[in-house]
């Protein structure tokens, strides 16, 4: 843990100098509450950065001074939740990747799921997304990989924004219209693609629609070239919002494929919420 401290003490001085002042201008993170919260802020920006971060890029990201941070960085360092490179920069640690299997293995909602995604996957041949609302993201649940040899990026664990994809839409829609406005309004709208919908007012008319036939599409709004079919899912009693989709290539996706994919990922969701109502509804009292 010393070294962890030593390392921190000398990206501070690094930190300090002129050259890298420029280095740490990047908007800094508001530090949840309480020491967990603090700490967990910054499990969460190393665990999400695109590339690992040192010390000063953490500096510069989160609003917490410089001994704080030293002391979160070396409690999760020496908890095995976070791991340090050779180059002094900082990675997620093999502890999570045990809690993420075990919590991805166990998730009751998922192994419910798993037997209606396969045979929506088998009836189409294409990627089916089991997706959960957290948020103003789409947390990417469960995943079946194509047949064909043009496969997605996606993965479980992954996070997606609900405004730009095909299962975040639809779960969007499960909302209540006055919950829905107010998330629509909360997003970055970043266009992805010249076909993202980056406004509330385009979203909302989309979501309308979608409200109306139970069926999302995403247009190669999130990703060129791909599209998909989706439809969301929901159990009040539960508070879960969740949605299953088909994803595939523009290219080898016809008319005929997209009205199919319509009934069949529509049949999986409704299939899905008969067994939430029936399997994690409260048990009877005796």
């Amino acid at each position: 843990m010393d070294r962890v401290d030593e390392l921190a003490e000398q990206a501070d001085e690094r930190a300090q100098s002129p050259s890298n002042a420029a280095a740490t201008a990047p908007s800094r993170r508001k530090p949840e509450s309480g020491t967990l919260g603090k700490a967990l802020d910054v499990l969460d920006v190393i665990a999400l950065s695109e590339k690992p971060p040192r010390f000063t890029d953490l500096l510069g990201q989160i609003d917490q001074p410089r001994g704080t941070l030293h002391r979160q960085i070396s409690n999760l360092v020496a908890e095995g939740l976070v791991a340090v490179n050779p180059d002094h920069s900082y990675v997620p640690g093999l502890r999570l990747l045990k809690l993420a299997a075990r919590a991805w293995s166990g998730n009751t909602f998922r192994l419910l799921a798993e037997p209606h995604i396969r045979q929506l996957h088998e009836a189409t041949g294409e990627t089916v997304h089991l997706g959960l609302m957290s948020g103003l993201e789409v947390i990417y649940l469960d995943k079946i990989e194509s047949k064909q040899t043009v496969r997605m990026h996606s993965q479980v664990g992954n996070a997606s924004p609900l405004y730009c994809t095909g299962v975040g839409k639809a779960m969007l829609a499960r909302l209540p219209a006055e919950e829905c406005a107010k998330r629509a309004d909360q997003f970055e709208y970043f266009r992805h693609t010249p076909t993202t919908l980056h406004t509330p007012k385009l979203l909302l008319a989309e979501i309308e629609e979608i409200r109306q036939t139970g069926i999302s599409h995403d247009r190669e709004e999130h990703e060129p070239g791909i599209r998909c079919v989706a439809a969301g899912l929901s159990d009040d009693k539960q508070g879960i919002i969740a949605g299953v989709s088909v994803t595939a290539p523009a290219f080898r996706i016809a008319d005929d494929d997209i009205e199919n994919w319509q009934v069949l990922v529509l049949q999986a969701a409704r299939a899905i919420e008969r067994d939430m109502e029936a399997r994690l509804g409260p048990r009877s009292q005796e």
